[in-house]
């Protein structure tokens, strides 16, 4: 059951009656039984059943995936389902902003075949700006070092302080970021915004990616989705902090 329901983000008893072949009250019990022993979660917001971190405890391996993905995977797949538009949810490693869940499979008209693992500069795309500028300062200071000793010309914003800080000041004050027009792929924009554990630490950023001629203007899409982001970032945080306080872990 367990395997079953980690096929998908969200499961409901017909889908687990069809792709089992068990009755519909045995499957009840099991799933009666696996919520009381918190392994599962019946969410009545999304409309099925999913496994919680719970299971952590069955895989020394589980934690190789940040529990904020984890969290926002089923928030993902339902502004997808939703809106259309892929979801991404992005990390900082390093000197880059990966990548590290996308629900390009779900979406029908996504820009990208894949983004899973890419990495990006973290200055000139949504994804990367929506996590820099909410970080603490000694965090910024210490990215910027990094890449004030590379070449790649996009990370020359990191030697152009007075512009970092006017873009940083913009995308916090607006609470949102978006790739800037000149970045490739000039057809497609992402609108990112950050991602916070219960101490209102930025771990991610989420991002939705559209194409550019799908609207009249970027304002237009803003406009549009960064409500839907933002509503989504509040709740990816406090189902980041119950997961956190179901496994004991300081995330």
């Amino acid at each position: 059951m367990l395997q079953e329901l980690n096929r998908q983000p969200v499961s409901t008893i017909a889908m687990l009656h069809a792709s089992t072949g068990l009755p519909k009250p045995t499957l009840v019990r099991i799933l009666k039984t696996l919520e009381e022993t918190g392994y599962v979660d019946n969410d009545a917001r999304l409309g099925g059943y999913q496994v919680t971190a719970q299971v952590a405890s069955l895989s020394g391996g589980y934690h190789k995936e940040p529990m904020v993905v984890e969290a926002g995977r089923p928030w993902a797949v339902a502004l997808t389902r939703k809106h259309q538009w892929p979801i991404s949810i992005a990390l900082y490693d390093k000197d880059a902003i990966a990548v590290r869940f996308s629900t390009i499979p779900d979406s029908a008209i996504s820009p990208f075949h894949r983004t899973v693992n890419m990495r990006l500069p973290i200055l000139t795309r949504g994804l990367g700006l929506a996590y820099f500028a909410f970080a603490p300062e000694e965090e910024q200071e210490f990215i910027v070092s990094i890449l004030q000793k590379s070449d790649d010309p996009q990370a020359a914003l990191a030697r152009d302080p007075r512009r970092l800080q006017m873009i940083i000041h913009q995308v916090r004050e607006q609470g949102f970021a978006t790739r800037p027009a000149d970045i490739e792929p000039k057809n497609s924009n992402t609108i990112a915004v950050p991602l916070f554990n219960g101490e209102n630490r930025v771990v991610a950023s989420l991002g939705l990616t559209y194409f550019r001629s799908a609207f009249a203007s970027t304002k237009e899409a803003t406009e549009r989705y960064v409500p839907v982001l933002t509503n989504a970032s509040s709740e990816i945080m406090v189902d980041l902090v119950r997961l956190s306080k179901a496994t004991q872990i300081t995330v």
